[in-house]
C-alpha cells in the first residue's frame, strides 16, 4: 500500500492513484480547483435553467434524495434559481429515524416527493445474494436509484437528473475519467457500485425478471426522450463541511452523539447499510471511511495530515456492531456467518496474522 503523501488516501481504493510525485489523483485534481472560473460554471448551470424554464414542464429536473445533508443542498439550490423539482426517494430497509426526520424536513421545505419502496421479500433476496457474492451491500441501493429515478424521469417527461458531487472527481480518477462530468452509462459501469453486473444478471430462480423490475429500465419508455444526468458539484464548488452547513439553516438534523461512521456526525446517517457498506472496505482495501472523510477535510486545509494520522490510528478499525446485528437479521444469517463471509474477502496481500490478530502489513505512519 501506498499513501498519498498530503491526504490518508491509498493507491488501493479503487480507481485512485498515486503519481509520481507522491500525490494522489484526488488531491492532484483538488490542486486545480483555483483554476476553475466557478463565477463562470455557476453562468452555465443558469443556462440550464433558462433553456428549462422556457419548456413550461410540470417538473423541470428529478433530484434522487436520500435524507442526507448533500441531497438536502441539492434541492434548495435548485429551488433558489427558480426550479420546480421532483424528489425521488428509493426507502432503503434500514433506513435510521434521523434520515426518516430529514426526509420529512424535505418536504417541509416546499417539495413534491416520491418515495419507492421495493418488495421487502425481493431486497432481502438481492441483499443477502449481493453481500455472499460480492462482499457488498451497496448494489441494491444504487442499481434502483439510477434505473428507478431514469424511469420516473421519462415518465413524468423531466429533461434532467441532478445529481451531487461527481465521485470521479472528488475521490480520485484517471485523467481520462475526470472527462465523465455526466451520470451516464459509461459512468455507471465504472463508478455506480454495481460490480460489473446488469440488473438482469440477477434474474434466476429466486429472483424472477418481475421481481427485479424496479432495478430494469423500462423498455416500453424507449419513445420517451431520456433525461441529462448532470453532478451539481461541476458547477458549484462541493465541500461537505458547507453543504451541511447550508443544509442546516433550513431544518436538517444530526445525529447528537458520535459519527455513524467516519469522522462526521452530519453524513451517512440515513441508512444503517452504509457503515457495514465502508467497514467491507477494510478487508478488500485496507483502509475506512475515516480515510475518505480526513482526506476531504485536509485538502480543505481544515485539519493536518499528522492529526489525521493520529485519529485513524486511534479508530483500529471498529465494526458497526449494532447495524451488522440488524443486516444479519434482516437477510437472515447468523452474525458468525457474517463474519466468515467477510473473510472471505480479506485481501491477504494486505493483511497479515500477528498473535492470532489480523493487521495491516503497510499501516500508514
Amino acid at each position: 500500500m501506498n499513501y498519498c503523501k498530503i491526504c490518508v488516501l491509498p493507491d488501493t481504493r479503487p480507481h485512485l492513484y498515486i503519481l509520481p510525485n507522491g500525490i494522489c489523483t484526488a488531491c492532484a485534481t483538488h490542486n486545480l480547483r483555483h483554476r476553475i472560473n466557478w463565477k463562470k460554471k455557476e453562468n452555465e448551470f443558469k443556462k440550464i435553467v433558462k433553456k428549462v424554464k422556457k419548456q413550461n414542464l410540470l417538473y423541470d429536473c428529478l433530484i434522487p434524495v436520500s435524507g442526507g445533508k448533500d441531497s438536502t443542498w441539492q434541492v434548495l439550490l435548485s429551488k433558489k434559481y427558480g426550479l420546480n423539482p421532483l424528489a425521488f426517494t428509493y426507502k432503503p430497509v434500514l433506513r435510521t429515524p434521523i434520515g426518516q426526520k430529514n426526509i420529512e424536513n424535505l418536504k417541509k421545505i416546499g417539495v413534491h416527493h416520491v418515495e419507492f419502496s421495493i418488495n421487502e421479500d425481493v431486497e432481502k433476496k438481492f441483499l443477502k445474494k449481493a453481500f455472499v457474492k460480492f462482499g457488498a451491500v451497496g448494489i441494491v441501493m444504487h442499481m434502483a436509484m439510477w434505473n428507478i429515478s431514469h424511469n420516473l424521469a421519462k415518465m413524468f417527461k423531466i429533461p434532467y437528473i441532478f445529481w451531487g458531487e461527481n465521485s470521479a472527481r472528488e475521490y480520485g480518477g484517471s485523467k481520462k475519467d475526470l472527462k465523465l462530468i455526466r451520470l451516464n452509462e459509461k459512468w455507471i459501469r465504472k463508478y455506480g457500485i454495481n460490480f460489473g453486473t446488469k440488473p438482469e444478471d440477477w434474474v434466476d430462480n429466486d429472483l424472477s425478471k418481475q421481481d427485479m423490475a424496479p432495478f430494469i429500465r423500462n423498455k416500453y419508455l424507449k419513445n420517451l426522450k431520456s433525461p441529462i444526468n448532470i453532478f451539481m458539484g461541476e458547477y458549484f464548488k462541493w465541500d461537505p463541511e458547507k453543504t451541511f452547513k447550508y443544509a442546516k439553516k433550513f431544518g436538517f438534523s444530526i445525529i447528537k452523539k458520535k459519527p455513524k461512521t467516519g469522522f462526521y456526525d452530519f453524513a451517512d446517517i440515513d441508512d444503517d447499510l452504509i457503515s457495514i457498506h465502508h467497514y467491507l472496505k477494510i478487508f478488500k482495501y485496507g483502509f475506512s471511511r475515516m480515510y475518505d472523510n480526513l482526506s476531504l477535510e485536509i485538502r480543505n486545509k481544515r485539519i493536518s495530515r499528522k492529526k489525521a494520522i493520529k485519529i485513524i490510528l486511534k479508530e483500529n478499525f471498529k465494526a458497526p456492531k449494532s447495524d451488522i446485528s440488524k443486516f444479519c437479521k434482516f437477510i437472515g444469517i447468523t452474525e458468525n456467518e457474517f463474519k466468515k463471509i467477510c473473510e472471505k474477502f480479506r485481501n491477504k496481500n494486505l493483511w497479515k496474522k500477528h498473535k492470532n490478530k489480523w493487521m495491516l502489513k503497510y499501516p500508514i505512519h
